[in-house]
């Protein structure tokens, strides 16, 4: 297994908690423009994708807490290790390749679902 030091996954850490914090402020605009359309629009089928994107940002939300979660959790392992011993944060500790994977798949989906809304929003506005 790979390691790092301990101030190396503290600073990843913040990465994408910063990251996160984005993504959640993009879907509140998102969120924003999709009751505007809905606000414009009685078409059956804009109003079904909306129920579509709805959910979407519903669930993205739900990962973005999740991953926040799990983010914090580590951060209090790092924490109570190095409490432990104050020199801990530059000594080796295991590597998080299971999270750092699970960030780009989110990102990697979110964009992709990004560019959908904005298709969408480029049809019906």
């Amino acid at each position: 297994m790979e390691t790092q030091k301990a101030y190396t996954l503290h600073e990843e850490h913040k990465i994408w908690l910063n990251k996160l914090d984005f993504y959640a402020d993009d879907i509140m605009i998102q969120e924003k423009c999709l009751q505007e359309v809905v606000a414009k629009n009685t078409d059956k089928e804009v109003l079904a994708m909306a129920h579509h994107f709805e959910n979407q940002f519903i669930m993205r939300k739900e990962q973005i807490d999740e991953l926040r979660h799990s983010i914090k959790e580590h951060e209090l392992f790092i924490a109570n290790k190095i409490s432990h011993n104050p020199a801990a944060d530059h000594v080796d500790m295991n590597d998080h390749p299971k999270e750092r994977d699970t960030i780009e798949t989110f990102e990697k989906s979110f964009a992709e679902s990004r560019t959908e809304f904005v298709g969408f929003l480029s049809k019906v506005m």
